[in-house]
């Protein structure tokens, strides 16, 4: 058994993936033979939340304390440097198979009550592979008896080769998530003007990014778009409306140095930063209750 977990690999065309059954971690995924994810290997614990699914919180809850009704809940802490509980509680738990095929893989997880997280969810991961790309698929159901807090979120680093200094980036959103030191929100502020105007593309260059956007545009059809570009090459990071905010993240802050700044992580995400204390964003799910999310992206080389 690899340290990642079970590995299951896709192929479809040009694509390849591989996913592991150790937090239905997406840990690789190329196009003609190029790596679109900059990923980790099999036998390596995955670093830096390289492709992990998020669940049942993205991003940061302050201090892992959070208040619902009259009652308190504290979280591990797990964000040592910062104090907080971050991304979740499923990324290290062994997820089931629920379905194989050459083209997708599903798994699905229960994840029990506990301290800090009194609630009782099934939840599910799906990567798919077609023509257009790959689709990632979420689900949740609440089987509690009462209604739970809940977000969804995805940690992939997208790579275009080298320094993400060299790639463009155009980020259509109105909004960012101002933080403080300790990378909790203080408010929204406009996009327009600000350090972190990327609404008509540009390139990344010195900037270092750890930003929440939204009020993010969309299509017709309610998708919204992160495009990443170098050259001819460009991937295009699409979501749709169950995820109202996407993090992006040039990597300045990462534990290995060697790593830092060679992807950019694009996070869609259901909620802001620490909505189990803002509410900003969060899904509370009543007893039987499901919610369904899909993203993906698109590669040209």
């Amino acid at each position: 058994m690899f340290r990642s977990g079970e590995q299951f690999e896709l192929r479809a065309g040009n694509q390849t993936l591989v996913a592991t059954s150790i937090g239905a971690t997406l840990r690789t995924y190329t196009v003609r033979g190029r790596p679109v994810i900059d990923g980790f290997a099999a036998d390596e614990i995955c670093p830096s939340g390289r492709g992990q699914v998020l669940m049942p919180w993205p991003n940061r809850i302050a201090d892992g304390h959070y208040r619902l009704g009259d009652k308190d809940h504290q979280l591990p802490i797990d964000e040592i440097g910062l104090g907080h509980a971050i991304h979740g509680l499923v990324r290290w738990s062994e997820w089931e198979l629920a379905h194989r095929a050459r083209d997708g893989v599903r798994f699905r997880h229960r994840l029990v009550p506990r301290s800090g997280y009194p609630f009782f969810l099934e939840l599910s991961v799906e990567y798919r592979l077609a023509s257009d790309g790959l689709t990632v698929a979420f689900g949740a159901k609440n089987l509690g008896a009462e209604p739970c807090p809940f977000g969804a979120g995805s940690h992939p680093y997208f790579t275009l080769g080298g320094l993400v200094d060299h790639v463009e980036l155009r980020v259509v959103a109105m909004s960012h998530v101002q933080v403080d030191a300790r990378s909790i929100p203080l408010g929204r502020a406009p996009v327009e003007g600000s350090p972190v105007d990327f609404l008509r593309g540009r390139r990344i260059g010195p900037s270092k990014l750890d930003d929440a956007f939204t009020e993010l545009d969309r299509d017709p059809d309610g998708i919204a778009r992160v495009f990443l570009w170098q050259g001819d090459a460009q991937l295009t990071v699409w979501m749709e409306r169950a995820f109202p905010f996407v993090q992006v993240f040039t990597g300045d802050t990462l534990p290995d140095e060697a790593r830092r700044r060679m992807g950019v992580a694009v996070e869609p995400m259901t909620c802001a930063p620490n909505a189990f204390n803002s509410g900003e964003g969060l899904l509370m799910l009543a007893p039987g209750e499901s919610w369904h999310g899909r993203w993906g992206v698109t590669a040209s080389f």
